[in-house]
């Protein structure tokens, strides 16, 4: 099936729950679920200009979903995705650990009394110079002094405290980890199965070698392959953990605390990795669209658990920009974006 952009049908959709955004984006869809392991529902919010809300790991269950990584994986969908999300959160004795951890975060009374008109009051924004350049802050000023009038705080040209570990875990530890991770997960989950004669990853490999695409022989194979050639959680793999979890609390983490943020802010898709290894929160909103009608959103993330502050910014810039506008009838087909 080919999913398409509504916008701009030769502009990227984006992926991997692709389907989710534009399904809502189109109108054929008031909600929809997605699953994230590293950008996969912030991306495709992005592109397709919906909401989109990735929730700490844990805060939904995983039971059922098909595995890439237990740490980064995650379920998500400013008032209908919050409706949602009240309705997905809590605790699930097939994800036991994760969700009665992140279960401590919900509020007493869910999600939706966090959608305030005047949520942008106080809360401080930051803005790094790491994940984004001066040109991006140049196109996002308009959005930039929106929050400053409706009475946020910005604080610009932060930098990440040892952004080389940050880059180190998200360009190489976080790829030796999802390998070992993904064969493992996956094998535990294709197990459980009932009606099944795929039981592993490597019987996935071997029906995609008689039966797949050319296409998903290209792009997806190579990745099973890899993964297959693990072993565990090895040194190799344990060493790429601590990295990650130095990476984050050392970086990330310790920028937050520090400066007193109550969300980062990055008006491109950059912020989405930086999330996903630490299981860090984040939400996507609609934020205008290219001379070419491509559309453009705007991230906030914070600290695990975050959610009700996120849901304030978010709502929050949404009322006060009011800025999407449903798609087209008949998408455009003469831009190619390559830009996400």
């Amino acid at each position: 099936m080919l999913l398409q952009n509504p916008y701009v049908a030769s502009a990227n959709p984006s992926g991997s729950s692709t389907g989710s955004a534009t399904s809502v984006a189109a109108n054929l869809a008031a909600v929809a679920l997605g699953t994230e392991t590293a950008g996969s529902i912030l991306y495709p919010a992005y592109a397709n200009s919906v909401v989109g809300i990735k929730p700490t790991v844990g805060l939904t269950s995983r039971a059922g979903v098909i595995p890439i990584s237990h740490r980064q994986d995650t379920v998500g969908t400013v008032s209908d995705a919050v409706e949602v999300l009240d309705a997905i959160v809590g605790f699930d004795q097939d994800d036991f650990l994760a969700t009665k951890k992140a279960s401590t975060y919900i509020p007493h009374g869910g999600y939706r009394q966090f959608l305030k008109a005047d949520g942008l009051k106080d809360k401080r924004l930051g803005i790094s110079k790491d994940l984004f350049g001066s040109n991006e802050i140049k196109t996002s000023r308009q959005h930039v002094n929106t929050l400053r009038k409706k009475g946020a705080v910005l604080i610009y040209n932060l930098e990440i405290p040892n952004i080389d570990l940050v880059r180190d875990a998200l360009v190489v530890s976080q790829g030796i980890v999802h390998s070992a991770e993904f064969k493992m997960n996956l094998n535990a989950y294709l197990k459980e199965l009932v009606y099944t004669r795929v039981r592993s990853l490597a019987d996935v490999i071997a029906f995609n070698k008689i039966s797949a695409s050319e296409k998903v022989e290209e792009y997806g194979q190579d990745i099973m392959v890899a993964a297959e050639k693990t072993n565990g959680i090895g040194k190799l793999e344990r060493e790429a953990l601590w990295n990650i979890t130095k990476a984050c609390k050392y970086g990330f983490e310790k920028m937050m605390k520090e400066k007193a943020l109550d969300a980062l802010i990055s008006p491109g898709a950059d912020i989405a990795h930086l999330l996903a290894i630490g299981g860090y929160p984040g939400i996507n909103v609609p934020a205008g669209y290219d001379k070419n009608g491509v559309p453009l959103g705007i991230f906030f993330g914070g600290l695990k658990g975050s959610e009700p502050t996120l849901i304030e910014i978010a709502y929050g810039f949404e009322q006060a920009t009011r800025i999407r506008k449903p798609p087209p009838s008949h998408p455009r087909w003469d831009y190619i974006s390559d830009s996400i």
